[in-house]
């Protein structure tokens, strides 16, 4: 996907909500290891001294890593003149080790990475540690890592954002009572975690609604429907309303749900505000989605990663704190503000140049599209 430079700096004026402060991000999509050389950005500045690796987890846990996250890096490493290697590791840990050794013999001064668990991400940022190079988590924390940094969304914000919009879902549905099932992201991203930690925050007060299914889908559509459907059996059919950690697994479960002829009866949550989430969202399969806008987080990160290299104090822009805890230590973080979104705010979305109306209203969707006034 490729996003206006209009769009992106609009996007940020309207969400602009970090930790550090107002941002901007600007720029387009890249191939996998395209190095932007050293050019200057648009203010004239000069370009910073060093080079930066990047390794996403995958192209299937969720489409943002490759549709947003590549390019929103990419465009803030370019703007910068910083010179990268942005590589993908499909989800295979072996071949995640091999990016991250490669990256390190490259010479690179700052790693970034997105684990795929906690145990090869932390292989890989000791490497990093003995060889000088600095590191920083992005978007998941890797436990006993020992990264420098960490540039997030604020997790658990995440995780409340769904339980307070299935909450709002089901009462809106006339619900006062029922039960509630999670289907919980992979046991080994900490994120996962964190997103139950914030949801059941917001749930388990809520004694009206009784949890009924506690389970994980892994990020993946097959498994989560698969889960989604023997807590259905299970419960006899009496389901009124399921947390999906994810689009992706939300895409799954409804797959069920329409074999089932409950698809748009039972609200369902998500985050990611994917394509097809917000296509199931305006149809009714899918109550909302939290949306996070990786303009912000990659210029988070990326102007973290650019004030390392320079040797700047990073201290105005990791103002937070996130706690590892498998060490007890604080990892000076940056996270930004994540957004519940509901079929009337689709079209703000849009507007930011996260996903577009093209993609969103074709086939059966059209007509929900029309209805909700996309453009």
């Amino acid at each position: 996907m490729v996003r206006s430079k209009g769009a992106r700096m609009a996007s940020l004026v309207a969400v602009g909500v970090l930790a550090f402060g107002a941002l901007s991000a600007c720029g387009d999509d890249s191939d996998s290891d395209n190095n932007s050389g050293d050019s200057g950005d648009s203010s004239g500045s000069p370009a910073a001294e060093g080079k930066v690796g990047v390794i996403l987890p995958d192209e299937t846990t969720s489409p943002r890593w490759e549709a947003n996250d590549r390019p929103s890096l990419q465009a803030a490493f370019d703007d910068a003149g910083v010179e990268s290697i942005i590589d993908n590791a499909g989800g295979d840990v072996a071949k995640f080790g091999e990016i991250c050794d490669s990256m390190i013999n490259e010479g690179v001064t700052v790693l970034m990475i997105v684990n795929l668990d906690s145990e090869s991400g932390k292989a890989c940022l000791s490497k990093a540690t003995e060889a000088g190079v600095q590191s920083i988590d992005y978007d998941r924390l890797t436990l006993g890592g020992g990264a420098s940094y960490y540039v997030s969304f604020d997790n658990v914000e995440v995780g409340r954002l769904m339980g307070q919009g299935l909450a709002d879902c089901l009462d809106a549905d006339g619900k006062s009572k029922g039960n509630i099932i999670y289907i919980n992201g992979d046991p080994n991203d900490n994120n996962a975690a964190l997103f139950k930690s914030g949801y059941d925050e917001v749930l388990k007060p809520m004694t009206q609604y009784k949890l009924v299914g506690d389970q994980s889908g892994f990020w993946d559509a097959t498994k989560a429907g698969d889960a989604y459907e023997q807590l259905y059996t299970k419960n006899n059919g009496k389901i009124d309303g399921v947390v999906s950690a994810n689009d992706t697994m939300a895409g799954g479960i409804i797959a069920r749900m329409k074999d089932n002829g409950t698809a748009g009866t039972v609200p369902v949550t998500g985050q990611d505000a994917s394509v097809e989430g917000l296509q199931n969202v305006l149809a009714g399969y899918q109550c909302g989605t939290v949306y996070k806008n990786t303009d912000l987080e990659a210029k988070a990160a990326s102007d973290l990663a650019i004030a390392l290299i320079n040797g700047d104090d990073p201290s105005s822009l990791a103002t937070g704190s996130v706690k590892d805890t498998e060490t007890g230590k604080d990892v000076p973080s940056s996270l930004a503000v994540p957004v519940w979104v509901t079929a009337d705010k689709v079209q703000s979305v849009i507007d930011d140049g996260f996903a577009s109306a093209s993609d969103i209203c074709v086939d059966e969707f059209a007509k929900a599209c029309e209805k909700a006034g996309i453009k």
